[in-house]
C-alpha cells in the first residue's frame, strides 16, 4: 500500500476521531492530517492517545475558509478527502439554520472547490468521500421497510436539509466534473466520545447523577442504532474499496424504541453502579415533542454487505456494556465537555419544556 495524504475533516468529533485513530494506527505509511474548527463538539483530548503518532498531524481550521483550504491542500499534498466536519444535532439546527447552512452546505462546497482545482482534472488515485446521514431519506412507517440507497430525499429538519443540499454537491461534483466522490449515510451511531447533547451520553451522565432524563413525546420514535467503531471500520473500507460515484447506507440492523433503549440504559448504567434494578426508573420525564420529529429511521444495509462484505461486528448488547463503562470511568472527560457553554445550552434547551 503506497503512501498517501489524507485529510478527516471534523477528525476531533464523536465519529471523526475514531476513524483517524483507525487510520493512524493501520497505515503508518498515510499522513493522516485532521482538520478540526474546535467548536463545542470537537475535542482533542479525543485523541490523545495518538496524538504523538509520526504520521498524525492536526490543523484547525474553519472547512469554510477557501484561503486557508487552499493553503491545506497545497501543503500537505492532499490526494484523499474524508468529510465529516458537520453541524449535526437536530435540536441546534431548529434554534439555528444558518450555521447549519453555513458549516454542512457552504463548508462542503467550499472543499468541493478547492479540491477540483488543486486536483486539476488529475482524478487517478483520488477521492473525495462524504459522510451523511439517514435523515435526508425523511422517516418511514411502522411497516418494516427500510431506506435503500435508492430511496428519494424527503428531509424535514434544517439539519437533514443541510445534509441533504452537501449530498446534492457533491454528486453533483462527480457529474459535472468527473471528480472521483463517494456518499454514505449512516443510522444513528452510539459509542465512547460523543458529546452529551446526544440521547445516549446525555442519559447515562443524567442517570448517574440522578438528574431527570428527558423524553420526547411519548418516547415511541424508533432509531437504528450502530457502534461508532463499526461505522470507522465500514468508512476505512468504502473509501478503500467502494465503487466510485456510489451511494452505501451504513445501517445497524439495530431499530429500538427511544422509550425501550432508555429502560435498557437505565438498567445498564444502575447494574454498573450497584443499584438495585429499576432504581432510576423514576427519573423518566416526558417532555414537548420536537418539531417536525421523524417517527422511524432505519437503514439497509444490504449493498454494502454485498459488495464489500461488511456487517457490525459488535452485538448492541455487548456495545451498550462497552459504551455505558466507558462513560461512567471516563467522568473527567464528561466534566470538561459539559462545563460552561454547554450547560448554559443544555438549560436553553430542556428548561420549562
Amino acid at each position: 500500500m503506497g503512501k498517501r495524504n489524507l485529510l478527516v475533516t471534523g477528525g476531533a468529533g464523536f465519529i471523526g476521531s475514531h476513524v483517524v485513530r483507525l487510520l493512524v494506527n493501520k497505515y503508518p505509511d498515510y499522513c493522516i492530517i485532521n482538520l478540526d474548527k474546535l467548536t463545542y463538539a470537537g475535542n482533542l483530548a479525543n485523541l490523545r492517545d495518538i496524538e504523538h503518532k509520526p504520521n498524525y498531524r492536526f490543523v484547525r481550521a474553519d472547512i469554510c475558509d477557501y484561503d486557508k483550504m487552499q493553503e491545506v491542500f497545497a501543503t500537505y499534498k492532499i490526494d484523499g478527502v474524508i468529510h465529516l466536519a458537520a453541524e449535526s444535532h437536530v435540536d441546534r439546527s431548529i434554534k439555528d439554520p444558518f450555521v447549519f447552512a453555513r458549516t454542512n452546505v457552504l463548508g462542503t462546497l467550499t472543499l468541493l472547490q478547492v479540491a477540483k482545482e488543486y486536483w486539476n482534472g488529475d482524478y487517478e488515485g483520488k477521492r473525495f468521500y462524504h459522510i451523511s446521514t439517514d435523515e435526508v431519506y425523511g422517516a418511514l412507517d411502522f411497516d418494516g421497510t427500510l431506506f435503500q440507497e435508492t430511496t428519494k430525499y424527503d428531509p424535514h429538519s434544517p439539519y437533514s436539509a443541510s445534509k441533504a443540499s452537501s449530498d446534492h454537491f457533491v454528486r453533483a461534483f462527480h457529474d459535472t466534473y468527473g471528480m472521483p466522490t463517494i456518499v454514505t449515510n449512516c443510522s444513528n451511531n452510539y459509542g465512547p466520545y460523543q458529546f452529551p447533547e446526544k440521547l445516549i451520553p446525555l442519559f447515562i451522565n443524567n442517570i448517574r447523577h440522578g438528574r431527570p432524563l428527558p423524553v420526547y413525546g411519548k418516547g415511541e420514535n424508533v432509531r437504528d442504532w450502530l457502534y461508532v467503531e463499526d461505522h470507522a471500520r465500514a468508512i476505512d473500507l468504502i473509501f478503500h474499496r467502494g465503487r466510485i460515484a456510489e451511494t452505501y447506507n451504513i445501517g445497524g440492523n439495530n431499530e429500538w424504541k427511544n422509550i425501550d433503549l432508555i429502560r435498557v440504559l437505565i438498567k445498564e448504567v444502575d447494574r454498573q453502579l450497584g443499584r438495585p434494578e429499576g432504581t432510576s426508573e423514576r427519573l423518566i420525564t416526558y417532555v414537548t415533542d420536537r418539531a417536525g420529529h421523524d417517527l422511524r429511521l432505519a437503514m439497509a444495509n444490504s449493498k454494502l454487505q454485498r459488495e464489500l462484505g461488511w456487517k457490525p461486528q459488535l452485538r448492541f448488547e455487548e456495545g451498550i456494556e462497552k459504551t455505558v463503562s466507558w462513560y461512567l470511568e471516563n467522568q473527567e472527560w464528561l466534566d470538561d465537555v459539559t462545563s460552561g457553554t454547554y450547560r448554559q445550552y443544555y438549560e436553553s434547551m430542556y428548561h420549562n419544556r
